[in-house]
């Protein structure tokens, strides 16, 4: 199902037992690499270390660091200044919506999410970015 566009994944996500689920639906069902942390504090240790993601997919409620501003950590390097991201969150309200894509989001996939549709909603996402 990958694309030659879009191979490496950076998940953070600090619940372990959604961590676990994703990952298997990424990995497993969608073919991708996947480099998962449980914060955003790691994910910024992942970046400066060297791994290189063509698609950041960022829970939204965590603790210290929550989604938007680990994104917005992640954007002042350069490796991740222009890399697409995708949001996950219970919270999908439209004001909600509009304000993850104000911050540069490509999409927001809804939680709890089909861990059989996962791969295919990141994609579908993926390949209807402008």
């Amino acid at each position: 199902m990958t694309s030659a566009n879009l191979a490496n994944i950076l998940y953070v996500e600090d619940d372990p037992d959604i961590q676990t689920v994703a990952q298997i639906a990424l990995e497993v069902v969608g073919g991708f690499a996947l480099r998962t942390c449980s914060s955003g504090a790691q994910a910024l240790t992942e970046i400066k270390s060297g791994f290189v993601p063509d698609l950041l997919l960022l829970d939204v409620m965590m603790p210290n660091m929550d989604g938007p501003t680990t994104l917005a950590e992640l954007r002042k390097l350069a490796t991740t200044a222009q890399t697409p991201v995708i949001f996950m969150t219970a919270k999908v309200q439209s004001s909600e919506l509009d304000y993850y894509k104000s911050l540069g989001a490509i999409g927001v996939i809804a939680k709890p999410f089909d861990p059989m549709e996962l791969s295919t909603q990141v994609m579908k996402l993926w390949q209807e970015r402008v």
